[in-house]
């Protein structure tokens, strides 16, 4: 289980747009959609990781506690299907409904959602106010599967509360863990070359 730390997109970031279908529906989905909504969480996730499998449950549960709030939830896998078939969007519906999502899960078949937020791993977070400006990224929380910290999301939860009531998050976030996004041969991006 090779860890990968995410790459920490800079803070004030605009949401890069994306086109991606919703596993569930197969209705394709951009930023445009969740417009209305005061924030905006960019989850990047999939079926087979240990880090994803770890922390699943509490992805559910802040889909229930902050959609309510008027956070626009999307959650995005872009891992390689033909060599991880876990990761499939058909995988992916039945991830959702087995764990009772009510956000959105797409499915970013030539991973270029991925590589314009420059995600690098599973899971890989990205919390966006109402100009769509990045005030958020790294990780849930300090749990791990191999440590013996409870997952809570305390990390995460702390930002959507502070934005929520418009308080300012800190700015010395912590990168987020977790297995590295699958890329399709040839198709993985510069930024790793740093």
């Amino acid at each position: 289980m090779a860890a990968t730390s995410s790459t920490m997109l800079a803070l004030g970031t605009k949401a890069p747009d994306f086109r991606l279908p919703d596993v569930a529906t197969g209705k394709t989905l951009t930023l445009s959609n969740f417009s209305g909504h005061k924030l905006l969480l960019v989850m990047f996730i999939c079926r087979h990781c240990p880090y994803v499998k770890h922390v699943q449950n509490q992805l559910a549960q802040i889909g229930r506690d902050y959609v309510p709030k008027n956070v626009g939830i999307v959650a995005i896998s872009s891992n390689d299907a033909d060599n991880y078939p876990d990761d499939s969007p058909e995988s992916l519906r039945e991830m959702a409904t087995l764990l009772n999502f009510n956000f959105l899960l797409c499915y970013d078949q030539n991973q270029e959602a991925a590589k314009a937020y420059r995600a690098a791993c599973t899971p890989e977070f990205y919390l966006f106010d109402g100009d769509r400006r990045l005030i958020y990224r790294g990780q849930l929380d300090d749990s791990r599967p191999k440590n013996d910290v409870p997952v809570t999301g305390k990390d995460l939860r702390a930002a959507l509360d502070a934005a929520l009531v418009g308080r300012p998050i800190p700015g010395d976030q912590k990168p987020g863990i977790g297995c590295n996004i699958k890329w399709k041969p040839g198709r993985e991006p510069d930024y790793f070359n740093h």
